[in-house]
């Protein structure tokens, strides 16, 4: 029930009094009315916000497992000075000296080259201990292809081998195992290629999206001449210019920075 308002009847200057105040109530009314309705749709948005209390969203922290060296790697490390630069000849003899691991370790070179898409070949004077499995193309060896045989590294064909090939692109390529010209691996005389290959030629090549070369030249069980020349003729091959900075080591040993001045 709304509020009794009582007005006095028969006096008129008492009666003109509170109709002026009914009508400025009824005035002020409308205002207030039109402030609400004159409101920007933004101002009842932050308006309505301010009243409901803001969520917490609690963000998950990622956990960090740090990598654990072994007892042998840490003590390896130990014995290389990672602030110096070592010639290739003094890196060799580091790494025979805190070879650790029960098995013939590969030699490595890792590159960090001044640009992507970087890559040649190189022939290794002294064989580097991988056994490559050289194959050239036949009907026997396309009879293996269509059973989803394939028991090779390198693929070398004749080129009139190649549309009978390309039904098979999509396995192959992937792989890096189709035949093409780039590669050298498609030849009128494929025997005389086998041979290049059986020599110790390697591919090498920069990461899909990283200037980095990764190569094996050798096996550490072998004679650190060997190991030595083998190194320079990749890093020949990749061309100083291109080098910023060149480190060696084994499969299982810490990395020993090349002083590529004295290369």
């Amino acid at each position: 029930m709304g509020k009794i308002r009582t007005r006095t009847i028969g006096m008129e200057d008492v009666e003109e009094e509170q109709k002026k105040e009914q009508k400025k109530r009824s005035m002020e009314k409308k205002m207030d009315k039109k402030k609400k309705t004159d409101k920007k749709p933004e101002e009842v948005v932050v308006e309505e916000t301010k009243k409901e209390a803001p969520k917490k969203i609690e963000k998950k922290e990622k956990k960090i497992v740090a990598h654990v060296r072994g007892k042998n790697y840490t003590k390896a490390k130990k014995t290389i000075d990672i602030k110096k630069m070592y010639s290739l000849q003094e890196a060799v003899e580091i790494l025979k000296k805190i070879k650790y691991a029960g098995f013939d370790e590969s030699v490595e070179l890792h590159v960090n080259v001044n640009e992507e898409g970087l890559k040649g070949e190189v022939e290794f004077p002294y064989v580097t201990g991988k056994t490559l499995r050289i194959e050239v193309v036949s009907d026997k060896l396309l009879a293996d292809l269509e059973e989803g045989k394939i028991n090779f590294d390198i693929l070398i064909t004749h080129p009139s081998f190649m549309p009978k090939l390309a039904k098979f692109a999509k396995v192959l390529g992937p792989k890096g195992l189709m035949p093409n010209p780039k590669a050298g691996t498609i030849s009128p005389n494929p025997e005389e290629v086998v041979k290049k290959f059986q020599k110790g030629t390697v591919k090498w090549k920069t990461e899909l999206k990283a200037p980095i070369v990764h190569q094996m030249v050798a096996k550490i069980s072998h004679e650190n001449t060997a190991i030595v020349t083998n190194a320079i003729k990749l890093i020949e091959s990749i061309s100083l210019p291109h080098i910023k900075t060149a480190y060696m080591k084994t499969t299982m040993s810490p990395s020993v920075k090349i002083d590529l001045e004295k290369v």
